[in-house]
């Protein structure tokens, strides 16, 4: 006999919200170690004391968290699992009456008090406290590296970098372009070139080639993790630039010295860091191990002699060229952070060598980095075996890339501007460190007779 479901008619229920989330659901683990109390204290010179009370602070950051944790983007949609998930409404501390906020009141939030206030900043050093706490940040051995985030502009509706733009015009004066104009600085660096492509939507963005080799405009999503259980220290949202990424690493360092006292005895990273810049300041101002390859473009290809032909004589600041004659500097540093060593031409012209040192050129010139002592230093640590391990650790930064973008589904940002940039990123962060965090601390669950 097919049996037919009735509709108990009950009028009261005996229902624990308490009792239908799992001991092993992800958001009962990520509850044991979320701790938003400092949360209250930094957004309260942001309300007013008097009048209606507003929506809870706490509530929005858990159900943002929720949405970066289970790939919700929508902020529209998060409403609408967060009303009919129980394990969500759980970790929201809404129980089975509590009212929904709606979506608009996450957009006033952010771009308002939320982003004043720092608050996605404070939630993230909260969590990486934690995870200090626990044991999972070693301090020794640090890696960098970035990837480009696809912003929210179409790659299709960009003008070019030299042409001018009416930026006063009510069509484009959004946020996100207010927010580029009062960034511009009135003294630009002359060594920057013009951007190839400028978007009207979200200026700040840059036009990029490095992601798939798909031209569009991005953002560089920087993270500094500690390599022992690869915990997220440090986040920065930056144009998807190479000179911009490999900048933010000095904010990065200076901005974990200061929070947290963490001081890196090695950071590994790629090629694009090697820097003289960047190295230099990492050896002789932090004093910091850098297990980086160094970017040298010195190698001819012609056949001819390169910088490596030629001795450099510390002692006199001299170079010697392999026909034994010398090549003096002025000592002046040119607009490339160089100094430019140069041959006489009375001893290049009868030279033997000529054909092989400066065939086209009356004189030989070598160029040579202020900081070359510490690319000196980089290079004699290549093939050492702890250079080997610090590379092979800094994969760990990219495995930390590849689980956002395909396991939490984050691919393009839904933010305009280097602020909005800057909260995604944070957020994602917090989520990945959190996951970690319970993964490494939890306790064992308990296995069924």
């Amino acid at each position: 006999m097919m049996g037919r479901q009735t509709t108990p008619e009950r009028l009261f229920y005996d229902f624990c919200l308490e009792d239908h989330v799992p001991a092993g659901h992800l958001l009962r683990q990520i509850d044991g170690v979320l701790d938003l109390d400092e949360l209250r204290d930094q957004l309260k010179p942001f309300y007013s004391p008097i009048g209606r009370p507003s929506v809870d602070p706490e509530l929005m950051v858990r159900m943002l968290l929720v949405g970066y944790c289970f790939g919700i983007r929508s902020e529209r949609r998060l409403c609408q699992e967060v009303h009919l998930n129980l394990a969500y409404r759980w970790f929201c501390r809404l129980g089975l009456e509590g009212q929904v906020p709606d979506h608009s009141t996450f957009s006033l939030n952010r771009h308002g008090r939320f982003r004043e206030a720092q608050a996605f900043r404070l939630v993230f050093e909260s969590v990486v406290r934690r995870c200090m706490a626990a044991g999972l940040v070693r301090g020794e051995g640090f890696a960098i590296d970035a990837s480009v985030m696809e912003a929210d502009a179409s790659r299709y509706h960009g003008v070019a970098g030299n042409e001018p733009i009416d930026w006063s015009d009510p069509a484009i004066n959004t946020r996100a372009v207010r927010e580029y104009l009062a960034a511009l600085d009135p003294a630009p660096d002359k060594s920057r070139t013009t951007p190839k492509v400028v978007s009207l939507s979200d200026p700040c963005s840059a036009w990029t080639a490095k992601a798939n080799k798909r031209v569009l405009f991005g953002y560089g999503l920087n993270y500094l993790i500690d390599n022992e259980h690869a915990i997220i220290v440090d986040v920065e949202a930056t144009p998807a630039r190479t000179h911009d990424e490999v900048a933010a690493t000095k904010t990065m360092i200076d901005r974990i010295e200061r929070c947290f006292a963490l001081r890196p005895k090695q950071l590994a990273a790629d090629t694009a860091y090697g820097t003289g810049r960047l190295l230099g300041w990492l050896v002789n101002d932090k004093k910091i191990t850098p297990h980086i390859p160094v970017w040298d473009q010195s190698q001819r290809r012609d056949g001819s002699f390169s910088r490596v032909d030629f001795a450099y004589d510390e002692a006199r600041d001299i170079y010697i060229c392999p026909a034994g004659k010398t090549l003096t500097t002025t000592g002046r540093i040119l607009s490339d952070n160089t100094l430019r060593y140069l041959a006489s031409t009375h001893d290049c012209g009868p030279c033997l060598l000529k054909p092989r040192c400066c065939p086209n050129t009356p004189q030989r010139k070598i160029p040579r980095d202020v900081h070359e002592d510490a690319r000196d230093q980089a290079r004699s640590l290549t093939g050492t075996e702890a250079f080997a391990r610090s590379r092979n650790e800094r994969k760990k930064v990219e495995m930390l890339f590849a689980h956002l973008k395909r396991h939490l589904g984050f691919e393009r940002l839904r933010l305009r501007g280097l602020s909005g940039a800057r909260d995604e990123f944070l957020l994602a962060a917090t989520v990945q460190n959190l996951r970690r965090l319970v993964k490494l601390t939890a306790p064992p669950l308990p296995q069924p007779a």
